[in-house]
Order: C-alpha cells, then structure tokens, then sequence
C-alpha cells in the first residue's frame, strides 16, 4: 500500500504548482496535509489493491482534465520532496543495516502511473501546453522581459559574512523567504526574509576552511556543505547542528556539491584532485562504483531534471557527463567536450526547458574567461544515451578570476521569451534574454562594491539574492511583487 500512496501523492504534487498560482504557502500546506492523510490511509490498510490501481487512474485523469497534462520531467522532484523528508530516509536506512536496500527504500520509483521513463500523460516534444502556460503567466505577470525584470530596489542587506567572500547563496525549495549563504570564512549561515524583520536565524560553524559549496536537500531539512579542508559536512538547519561529517579519502580540498535528485541519500561532490565522487550520506561511505575522473580539479556540479546524468566541469574548460544510476549511485562516464581551451568552467545549471519558444532541455554554463553559454542538450546519434551539446547563445561578462555563478530565472519555462541571470567581476547582476541573438542585456543591478559571484532567485521570483567577494549579501525586491 505504502507504494501505491506514495504514487498518488506524487500526481498531486506534480500539479501542486498550479494551485493557487499566488499562495504558494498553501501548495505546500496542502502537499503536506495530503501526505499525512494518505500515510494514514495507507497504515489503516484501505481499499484493495484492484480499487487503488483504479483511484489511481482516476485521480490522474482528473487533475489532468482540470490544469492540462504534464511532461515535464522535474515534476518529479515535488513528489519525491512532498512524499518523505532527508532525515525519514537516513533514519530508514540506519535502522536496517542490510546495505543497498536501505537507501533502495528511500526511492521512489515512480513520479506517477508512468514512472521515470514517461506515464500516459506524456506529450510530444516541442507541444507547449496552455494550461501550463497560462499557470505560469499568473506567476510571472503578464508583462515583458524588461518590465518584469525591473526592481523596486534592495529589499536586505546582510553583512553575517562581511570580509570574507559569500561564494553561494540559495533559497530553500519552494520557499520564499528562506535562504541559506556560504562564505570563504568556514561558515554558513541560515536567513529569513519574512514575516518579521529580515534576520540570521543561526550559523553553522565547525569546517576548518572556506566553505566552497552547499546545497538543500529537496525536502529543506538537511544541508550538505563541501570546504576547502576537505571535509563534507550535513547539517541540520532547523537547530544548526552538524549530523555528519565525512572527510574526503583522498584528504583533498572539495570544491562542489549536489544531491542526486531523485535520491537524497545521496550527494556528488568534486574535488582538487580531479575526482567527482558520490557519497551515501547515511552511512558516510562511497557508493560502490560511483567515482570518476576529470582532467582538471572538479569546480561546478549539476543534475539534469531527471536525475539520470550528471553534468561535471572542471579548470581545464571541458564539461563532462556521467550517467548516474539513483538507486545505487553508479556513475558511467558519457562524454566529454572543450567548451573553453585554456580556460575553467564554474557554474553548471541545467534545466528542462530553456522557454516556450525552444521546449527542450539546456545547459547554463559559466566558462571562464568572459563568457556565460547556454547549450542545448541533444543525444547521441548512435544511440549510446550518452548526452552531447550544442551552443545556443553566448553572452559576455566580466568574468577573469572568480568563480561566478548564474542560474535561470524559475517561472520562465512558459512565458515568451525567457531570462538567465549572472554575477560578475564588474560588480554587478546583469539578466540577458535567451531569445536574443543581439542586444541580449533585459536588466542590470548595480550596487555591490566587489566582484558578485552568487545569484539566486526565490520559488516565485519576487526576490533575488546576490552575494559578493567583500562578503555582502545583497536581496533585492522586484518591482511589482
């Protein structure tokens, strides 16, 4: 039974982001409240098993029938967050001590009645549905690029980390007042925006260097951390304790981080010695055929929307791909391509759908020096499933020494036309419109006072927070949130 409501759920939640396009704190009340009535289904034994199969069915045909039919494949990331938290899993695996099946458990393996590979709903590529569309316009304002990109001012600054540079920042999933900050002084730290006056609610100190990465886990209940001393740290936001540590085997400096999507028992992270490893973090130990090696020291790390590869770029200029199993962790070397000679690449960002007006998926990638791509990513020809890419635009920047980030903007999937966003050494965020072949700058904000190096955007892009080598964390309001 535990099977089949964790699949109910999963189609909920895969809509969740259509409900009520602007409370998106009732989307989460809901997913949730969900949740616990169908646990309780589920324990009290309800309904049998040909009757499920069909609730099932009919749940998903309705829901499609009022908000349209899905395809995209990071829906499943809302199911697999809304369904069980990181620490369920770690505790289910510590209770059973039998190896793989424990961190087996913590996979779902279905983000629907189609599973990974596609359910019933699926459409054909490159068919925008309206519903969707129109969800998404609700959420962004039916207005231009330029127009919604404009920003009434600062909303905070934060100076928690000031003389140090802040080399990431990140809001929790799905939420919009809740950020987290990593800085080069060992620390990171936990924010929120609202209700109330913004404040540091905690910092999590115990890592010996710089702090050069951190992610949320999908359920916002769990923070990973990668530092200069060569440690891996987890985290526990809520009270600030550290839950694990795990130092690298090769005691080299670690560079990068990212859970695996479908799988947060399990975190990738990058290395100084050109390896990329992937961690089960219940246990502490590497997952059995999950490393693999790069031509330079590992410095930006991502996961496609479904979870099946794993995007790596190192100092040499070349990003490589691997093909990660997410039950066990196995990583199968793809491809490898020179996107920069001479150069290094230090932001990785993938996502699904670059906008309505080229519906497949895409790579963004800061490659230094001076240059922001964005990819298309296209299969192998020969049938391999090994991912290649293809330029799509180029955009300069002001990027010579430091490890700048950028990421797409999260509500532009279906709008006309769509948005990524950089820092830069010239100490300024500057948003270009990846539709634009020429004059491709929408937005530029100006006032930090050192090279920015870490952008990010809340769920619903009402704030945008943005944080430079002197430290400063700047969170700027957008004009007509």
């Amino acid at each position: 039974m535990a099977a089949v409501w964790q699949q109910v759920l999963a189609v909920d939640a895969r809509y969740a982001a259509y409900r009520t396009p602007q409370l998106p704190q009732f989307r989460t009340q809901y997913v949730r409240r969900r949740s616990q009535l169908l646990r309780e289904r589920a324990q009290g034994g309800h309904l049998a098993g040909e009757a499920r199969r069909w609730y099932l069915r009919l749940r998903a045909r309705l829901l499609a029938q009022r908000y349209g039919a899905l395809s995209e494949a990071g829906s499943c990331r809302s199911a697999l967050r809304a369904s069980r938290t990181t620490l369920d899993r770690m505790e289910d695996f510590e209770e059973d001590p039998r190896g793989s099946r424990g961190h087996r458990r913590s996979l779902s393996r279905s983000s629907g009645p189609g599973g990974l590979r596609g359910g019933p709903d699926e459409r054909p590529p490159g068919v925008v549905p309206t519903p969707l569309a129109e969800a998404s316009r609700a959420m962004a304002g039916d207005t231009t690029l330029s127009e919604n990109y404009a920003f009434a001012g600062v909303f905070h600054v934060f100076d928690q980390h000031l003389d140090s540079a802040v080399r990431k920042v990140q809001f929790a999933h799905d939420e919009r007042h809740l950020l987290a900050c990593c800085s080069l002084d060992g620390t990171l730290s936990v924010c929120r925006l609202a209700p109330g006056p913004p404040a540091v609610l905690r910092r999590l100190r115990g890592h010996g260097a710089g702090v050069s990465d951190f992610a949320w886990s999908l359920s916002n209940d769990v923070l990973v951390s990668t530092s200069l001393d060569g440690t891996l740290r987890l985290w526990d936001p809520g009270d600030g304790r550290c839950i694990r540590r795990v130092p690298d085997p090769d005691g080299a400096a670690l560079l990068c981080c990212a859970f695996q999507p479908l799988n947060n028992n399990l975190t990738v992270v990058g290395s100084a010695r050109h390896m990329v490893r992937v961690v089960n973090i219940s246990t502490g130990k590497a997952a059995r055929g999950g490393t693999g090696r790069l031509p330079g020291r590992v410095l930006a790390l991502c996961f496609d929307a479904p979870g099946r590869v794993l995007w790596a770029g190192d100092d040499r200029g070349s990003v490589s791909s691997f093909l990660c199993d997410p039950g066990t962790g196995r990583l199968t070397k793809a491809s490898r391509v020179l996107v920069q000679a001479g150069g290094s690449i230090t932001s990785l960002s993938a996502r699904a759908w670059a906008s309505r007006e080229a519906p497949d998926p895409s790579l963004l990638v800061n490659a230094c020096p001076d240059r922001l791509l964005l990819f298309r990513v296209v299969e192998d020809e020969g049938g391999s499933g090994a991912p290649g890419l293809r330029l799509r635009r180029s955009f300069p920047t002001r990027h010579r020494e430091q490890p700048l980030r950028s990421c797409f903007c999260p509500l532009m999937s279906f709008r006309q036309g769509a948005c990524v966003v950089t820092g830069s050494e010239d100490a300024s965020v500057h948003f270009f419109d990846v539709g634009r072949a020429a004059r491709a700058t929408v937005n530029t904000l100006q006032g930090h006072g050192a090279p920015v190096l870490a952008v990010a955007f809340n769920c619903d892009e009402s704030l945008l927070a943005s944080g430079d080598a002197a430290g400063t964390v700047i969170v700027w309001r957008r004009q007509h949130a």
